[in-house]
C-alpha cells in the first residue's frame, strides 16, 4: 500500500545487496540458496512476480560465475514450481532486462524476472489506464509461495539430467 500512497522514494542504496543480509519476511525473500535469492518484486506485473537475484553485486551476466548461472536457473526452476502450486498460471514469462536502456529498473545489479500469466492477464486497466491490479498483498504471496517452494537437497538431479 505504501506505492499506493505515493509514500516510496528511490533508496540511496543498492535494494538487492540491502536484502542479502536483511530478515526474509519483512523484504519477501522467499527463498535463499549458496549463491542467489528470491524475491517478489515490490512493484509486480501479476500476482507472484518473483525476482531471481544473485548475492553478487554485478550489473551484467558476464559477470556472474558458472555457479551462479546455474543456480540461478536453478531457483528460478523451483520458482515455477512453487507458483504452479499456488496459483496456478497459464504460462510464464522469465527474462532479464540486462540494462537500463533494456528496461531495467535496477540495472546495477543483475536480476531475473519469473512472471507468472494466464490467458487474458491483460485488462483495461493495464492497457487503457495504464494500471496494475493485484489482488493478492505481497505479505499473503510471501507466505503462500514460501510454504509451498520445493526442497532443495545437494544431490538432487533435475529432469532431464
Amino acid at each position: 500500500m505504501t506505492y499506493l500512497k505515493g509514500e516510496t522514494s528511490k533508496p540511496n542504496h543498492c535494494v538487492f545487496c540491502h536484502k542479502v543480509q536483511a530478515e526474509d519476511e519483512p523484504e519477501y525473500v522467499v527463498f535463499r540458496s549458496e549463491h542467489v535469492y528470491a524475491t517478489l518484486n515490490l512493484f509486480p506485473y501479476n500476482n507472484g512476480h518473483l525476482l531471481i537475484v544473485p548475492y553478487t553485486h554485478a550489473p551484467d551476466i558476464e559477470d556472474l560465475s558458472p555457479a551462479v548461472l546455474a543456480d540461478l536457473m536453478r531457483t528460478a526452476r523451483e520458482g515455477v514450481i512453487a507458483l504452479r502450486a499456488v496459483y496456478h498460471p497459464n504460462a510464464f514469462n522469465i527474462g532479464v532486462n540486462l540494462g537500463a536502456a533494456a528496461g531495467a529498473g535496477i540495472a546495477e545489479h543483475f536480476h531475473m524476472h519469473v512472471v507468472p500469466r494466464w490467458a487474458g492477464d491483460t485488462n483495461y486497466m493495464t492497457v487503457v489506464g495504464q494500471t496494475r491490479v493485484i489482488p493478492d498483498l505481497l505479505l499473503d504471496t510471501y507466505r503462500r509461495l514460501r510454504e509451498a517452494w520445493p526442497p532443495r537437497s545437494g544431490n538432487e538431479q533435475g529432469a532431464g539430467t
